[in-house]
């Protein structure tokens, strides 16, 4: 494959993002390389967008990445009951006030991520997020970020943007560089949390002369929990408020692996373009986006470690391709 664009793109997902971090950990371990070595951009949602950052973010004075992929494996592990830690009498401000605040993810954040700035990526990036007063997608990217002082925001800001699930988190207010103007910004699950489809657009205008793509796409597991007529018929607003969430996240993740399926079927040799590596979630583990309990996460990483297992000649090609040459944009 030559002039291959490299694209990865990691769902959206809560706690759950342990499950791509796994995988990542294993395609490291099988190549030897970093992560950030092996790819031309990287785009993610949410928690995905929190790996994306934390995948590319260099060491201080340094190109090389300060993170390994089994690194962040232990972040959600070490740091998830900080990041979803209830607010005081939360069950009774349930219906007026977002269930988790800032404070403990923000704490998390600004320990993994520093003063380190978008520009500063390893590789390139995008990040989407919703900007809720002037309702349209915004998407945070690192190479408008080289070229553009204000657009050029702390990662850990950025991490904040795409992470604000609504009725999780307060959404973000992240206020322009000379502080006269604002965005607004919640989750990009709202409408990307595959954000594949989003990646394979900006790979194409980034490297208009590529002669073919490889996209790699991770998912955070999606729920096998049917929700039955008789029991949803009558739901209202507050039973529906959190199960739309899911229903619109893995609606939109399905839709976009159908997509991308279409889009880049395998060559006639048998070399595959586009990967999607997902899990169906099991009884109760990772129902709940934000479950950081020791059980959970146990449960999650089980059945990430069934999902390589399962998929070890597939994860082997794969890691063959991606180091067959070097990325297209560091050429």
């Amino acid at each position: 494959m030559s002039n291959v664009v490299k694209v990865l793109a990691i769902d959206g997902g809560g706690i759950r993002g342990i499950i791509p971090a796994m995988v990542l950990a294993e395609i490291e371990a099988r190549t030897q390389k970093r992560i950030s070595e092996m790819f031309d951009l990287i785009a993610g949602t949410s928690t995905g967008g929190l790996l994306a950052l934390a995948l590319t973010k260099p060491k201080r004075n340094s190109k090389q990445p300060q993170y390994k992929a089994e690194n962040l494996v232990r972040m959600y592990e070490e740091e998830g009951e900080t990041i979803f830690s209830p607010k005081t009498f939360a069950k009774l401000r349930a219906l007026t006030d977002e269930k988790y605040p800032a404070d403990g993810i923000e704490s998390v954040l600004e320990k993994y991520f520093g003063n380190t700035r978008l520009s500063e990526a390893l590789t390139e990036i995008i990040v989407p997020s919703y900007d809720i007063e002037q309702r349209r997608p915004h998407f945070f990217k690192s190479r408008k970020a080289k070229n553009d002082y204000e657009r050029d925001f702390p990662m850990r800001k950025v991490a904040r943007a795409t992470s604000a699930a609504p009725t999780y988190f307060e959404p973000l207010k992240l206020e322009n560089h000379d502080l006269t103007d604002y965005y607004a910004l919640i989750d990009g699950g709202v409408y990307a949390n595959n954000p594949a489809m989003c990646a394979y657009v900006e790979a194409k205008d980034t490297y208009p002369n590529a002669t073919d793509f490889l996209v790699v796409s991770l998912g955070t597991g999606e729920l096998s929990t049917r929700l039955f007529y008789d029991k949803v018929k009558d739901w209202g607003l507050l039973q529906w408020a959190q199960p739309i969430l899911h229903v619109v996240f893995d609606g939109s993740s399905d839709t976009v692996d159908y997509q991308l399926r279409l889009l880049l079927p395998a060559l006639e040799e048998g070399t595959n373009r586009y990967y999607r590596f997902q899990t169906s979630l099991l009884g109760d583990v990772g129902n709940h986006l934000d479950d950081a309990n020791s059980r959970n996460i146990i449960g999650l990483k089980r059945l990430a470690q069934d999902m390589i297992d399962k998929n070890d000649t597939l994860l082997n090609t794969l890691c063959q391709q991606l180091v067959s040459s070097i990325p297209t944009g560091n050429v």
